[in-house]
């Protein structure tokens, strides 16, 4: 059995860039995979204190982090954010996690403002920062390989609750560029994957949200940021060596 491209996969523990990590979901998956080990470049766009709060946190417990600034949704800050993840070593791993709703209103009240803002840090921003993360872990770029996972939704199927049909088809594209991107580099020893939750308890879930699972979602319940955190450091891990190009559903049975 040739096993070539499995080995460029991180084996042991790396540099790994979290978009959006410094609350909800993204603080999730910060703080589980500084546990197991990697060193955590922490993102956020305009508040510091959770970000240095928790990489002071992962540090002192005698871990590695560091909180960078940068607005994803311009492109000169994306390469700032993967120019001062360096400061930590190579990067072994990309997880695209920032993204926004949008406004809930129906699509005949939306405006061009608000779309492109929406389009832009959910898809364009992913797509950039992923092409960042191949230019780094590449073969093909003399990397050593690595890992990238996109967070999605199960909107992206159902098509998203009324006033939130544009953040669904904005997770419609990124599992499509998942498929498509983990297809394209698979021979250089990146694996693409990603996690698309359901109904989860975050700041972006207002409490009205949370009474409707108890109905809409075969378990009964909204799901916990932690679980989804267990997700994407499954597909960080290389228990998932042969995984890409995959979409992992954790939403309750929704």
């Amino acid at each position: 059995m040739n096993s070539a491209n499995s080995s460029l996969s991180p084996q042991a523990p790396g540099v790994i860039i979290v978009t959006g990590g410094s609350r909800g979901i993204g603080h999730a998956i910060s703080a589980l995979l500084a546990r197991q080990g990697h060193a955590v470049a922490i993102n956020y766009a305009n508040n510091a204190a959770p970000a240095e709060e928790l990489a002071h946190t992962i540090i002192t417990q005698g871990g590695r982090a560091l909180a960078v600034r940068a607005d994803i949704s311009k492109p000169a800050e994306i390469q700032t954010l993967f120019t001062r993840a360096a400061e930590l070593g190579p990067l072994a791993g990309l997880v695209n996690n920032a993204g926004i709703t949008g406004t809930k209103v129906r699509i005949d009240e939306q405006t061009a403002e608000t779309l492109t803002e929406l389009f832009n840090i959910n898809i364009r921003a992913t797509m950039l920062a992923s092409g960042e993360a191949v230019r780094r872990m590449s073969t093909r770029h003399g990397g050593r390989g690595g890992v990238i996972v996109n967070l999605s939704s199960v909107a992206a199927r159902l098509g998203g609750l009324p006033g939130l049909v544009p953040y669904a088809a904005t997770k419609a594209a990124v599992e499509t560029f998942t498929r498509g991107l983990a297809n394209e580099v698979a021979r250089e020893g990146i694996r693409i994957n990603a996690v698309a939750p359901g109904l989860t308890a975050t700041d972006m879930v207002p409490p009205e949200t949370e009474k409707l699972a108890e109905t809409v979602v075969p378990m009964g319940r909204v799901g916990h940021v932690d679980e989804i955190a267990q997700a994407v450091a499954f597909l960080i891990s290389p228990a998932s060596s042969y995984m890409t190009g995959s979409v992992m559903t954790v939403s309750g049975g929704r």
